[in-house]
């Protein structure tokens, strides 16, 4: 029997369908194995390449066959699609899986520690609770709004007018609107309790980390973005310059080029946009707040002399993810030289 050498695995959450090749990628075998059965088959083979798409249980299921010593490589879905040779089904997509692994020029995905997956998942439950609480806002003050009363926007404002200005206004409310807004306000206590619980999680966490001390050192990266940073991407190792990592960001621009005749578009908006719309931000907070004494100072001065500002928002946010990749990547702590090397 011919030794199996590539096998492309399409995850589900019961049934799997396994695809398994020889060298020369002949099908050797295809099958679906139920949940229980999928370790024990993969225990009884030689260690293998297994090709698997990025989802949400494939970091786990990549540890797990990882210890079996098999080599596990995760690559993005929109990759292997172009692989699919007839209509979809599970067989079909074991088969692509199989054979977009084995190609010379794939991007894979890095596979993601237990550590890495908690604190993600702390920041994915914060950016649900936020906007659970900015609709829960929303609705409080159409409520209001409804009955002629006008509350500021935003969460510190809107809590500082319920402090000292709603009671000129509250009596004048019929009795089940009072009610109905008052267990509004509860809901949104509980909120603002739940994502106050999560950021001192997130904080517990960034300081016991060396890599997110790091990166706390760079303007504009607060806690928050340095976890993520370190959750997502680890040391950097899957990219091979600050500029793919940028680009793999969403922060370049998106070309549409054809008859050697070159054409840049908005930015790309690839790759994670928790992590760009945290860079996006923080950069925009620098230069709200620019310190002359920094070294960025004077080329953001000189952008913004012949650029739109929304454009110089971008280019720092790109800056400053090329100078998280550099310090992740070459574990370098921060410095202004390290900026200035980036321009």
């Amino acid at each position: 029997m011919e030794t199996i050498s590539v096998i492309g695995l399409d995850l589900a959450k019961n049934v799997f369908q396994v695809h398994c090749a020889d060298e020369k990628g002949c099908c050797l075998q295809s099958k679906a194995l139920r949940r229980a059965q999928l370790l024990q088959f993969f225990a009884m083979l030689k260690p293998c390449l297994v090709g698997m798409e990025a989802c949400g249980s494939s970091h786990y299921w990549a540890r797990q066959l990882q210890m079996l010593g098999h080599d596990v490589r995760l690559m993005a879905p929109q990759y292997v699609k172009a692989y699919v040779k007839t209509n979809k089904n599970d067989a079909a997509d074991a088969e692509a899986i199989c054979e977009a692994v084995t190609r010379p020029g794939m991007r894979f995905v890095d596979i993601k520690t237990e550590e890495q997956q908690a604190i993600l998942l702390l920041h994915r439950d914060r950016e649900g609770l936020t906007r659970d609480r900015t609709a829960l806002i929303n609705r409080l003050r159409a409520t209001l709004a409804e009955f002629g009363v006008v509350t500021p926007t935003g969460p510190q404002r809107l809590k500082h007018w319920f402090q000292e200005d709603y009671s000129h206004y509250g009596t004048a409310l019929s009795a089940l609107v009072q009610r109905q807004v008052e267990r509004m306000r509860t809901r949104l206590r509980g909120l603002d309790g739940e994502i106050a619980a999560l950021d001192v999680e997130i904080d517990l966490t960034s300081r016991s980390n060396e890599a997110c001390q790091r990166l706390e050192a760079v303007p504009s990266i607060g806690r928050l973005t340095a976890s993520a940073l370190v959750a997502t991407v680890g040391k950097g190792q899957s990219f091979k310059s600050g500029r793919q990592f940028a680009a793999w960001l969403g922060l370049v621009p998106r070309q549409h080029s054809s008859g050697g005749k070159s054409r840049l578009l908005g930015i790309s908006k690839r790759g994670d946009g928790y992590l760009r719309r945290m860079l996006i931000h923080g950069a925009r907070a620098v230069i709200r707040h620019m310190n002359p004494k920094r070294s960025v100072t004077g080329w953001l001065a000189q952008l913004s002399a012949r650029t739109h500002h929304n454009v110089v928002i971008v280019a720092l946010a790109n800056k400053l993810a090329r100078i998280a990749w550099a310090m992740q990547y070459r574990e370098r702590t921060y410095s202004e030289a390290l900026v200035a090397g980036q321009r």
